[in-house]
């Protein structure tokens, strides 16, 4: 099990969506000679086309030769939903990669202790609070890369990149509420009458960019109030996200704080059945944060080449559908189309919390651990 993206379902992302054969596609596609840059992705836009074999692409986001070579990297997102992708990278590179699975808080920690001793090349981790923490070092990524996704999708300096996007959501149980049931605001939940009726993990570092997202919003103080509220009411606590959802389902509990794909991993493996949906606050706020994974590449890394390569992979029109087809994501390229269930990203009420102001993981650690949720 995982720490930040638990999953006890045997979720097999790359089962129905074969990467290398579409890779193998694309490439005679280049080598035929069609290939117009596509459009560049614009800021809080939903992309709607589907990409397929014969669709034009940019030759550079696509493997084309076998260069081998190896690459090390650190990934907080789990083996689980990002092995697939990294497996298929290799195959079609020839480049041999090396992967330290961890939760992103933990990776960070050891990057910093590590320092310049580090094998790290390339920082995959699950949110920007956590690369944020090690931005100091990441060197800049080429200006190719960081155009593929909109501005608030990467870091000013550009010493990282988003990778997908994840929105936060409340799950309910559909046999206990309704969405109209629910408050308008996160906020709304330390109402008493919420008392032993939530699940939450505290240690997934979704939930913790989320409350550095309430600190940017609210303040301090704010944040406090509804941490204390949320601890008074009793919230059961999870060691995860699928732990959280199951809960719900069961009906542990009413309602549970995950990220939004959570729900149709299960929903593929139980059917429409399953008696849990998301919920994104319609009043907005902190509660229908939508964040971005991020990957960067270390000032020491000694495979530079190949994990400029590994990032652009993840970048093109072949990664970012597996991320929408396969783990539920939201993209961050153009010309990729969302799968089917999904809220659009226009319809929710995301704050557009800087990436930037979600860097501060630390004073996040430090105020749940003062407020003993920690």
């Amino acid at each position: 099990m995982r720490s930040c993206h638990s999953h006890n379902m045997q979720f097999n992302p790359g089962a129905p969506f074969t990467l290398l054969g579409v890779i193998t596609a694309l490439v005679l596609l280049v080598a035929c000679g069609g290939g117009a840059s596509e459009g560049q992705a614009g800021g809080g836009t939903t992309p709607t086309a589907t990409p397929t074999p014969t669709q034009t692409v940019m030759p550079t986001l696509v493997p084309t030769s076998t260069g081998g070579g190896s690459l090390t990297v650190y990934s907080g997102r789990s083996q689980a939903l990002v092995d697939p992708i990294i497996q298929q990278f290799s195959q079609a590179t020839g480049i041999k990669v090396e992967v330290k699975y961890a939760g992103t808080p933990q990776l960070a920690a050891t990057l910093l202790e590590e320092g310049k001793r580090s094998p790290a090349d390339v920082f995959y981790a699950q949110d920007p609070g956590g690369i944020g923490a090690v931005e100091g070092m990441l060197s800049p990524l080429p200006q190719s890369i960081l155009d593929r996704v909109p501005a608030g999708a990467r870091a000013t300096d550009g010493r990282w990149v988003g990778i997908s996007g994840r929105a936060r959501v409340v799950v309910y149980n559909t046999k206990k509420l309704k969405a109209e049931d629910l408050p308008d605001d996160i906020y709304d939940f330390v109402d008493p009458k919420w008392k032993g009726r939530i699940g939450w993990a505290p240690t997934n570092g979704s939930l913790q960019a989320m409350v550095t997202g309430m600190r940017a919003v609210w303040g301090e103080a704010k944040t406090r109030q509804w941490l204390e509220g949320i601890k008074v009411n009793g919230a059961k606590v999870y060691s995860g996200n699928t732990q959280v959802v199951t809960a719900v389902g069961n009906g542990e509990v009413d309602v549970g704080f995950v990220n939004h794909y959570y729900l149709y991993q299960f929903l593929a493996q139980q059917g429409e059945a399953f008696p849990v949906r998301n919920y994104h606050p319609r009043g907005g706020g902190p509660g229908a944060m939508v964040m971005v994974s991020g990957a960067g590449i270390l000032e020491t890394a000694k495979n530079r080449e190949n994990a400029e390569r590994f990032i652009t992979f993840l970048l093109s029109l072949v990664g970012q559908q597996y991320f929408a087809s396969q783990t539920y994501e939201y993209p961050l390229v153009e010309g990729v189309r969302i799968q089917f269930g999904l809220t659009p990203l226009a319809e929710i009420k995301d704050p557009g919390v800087p990436m930037k102001d979600l860097a501060d993981m630390a004073g996040t650690l430090k105020l749940l651990q003062d407020v003993g949720v920690l």
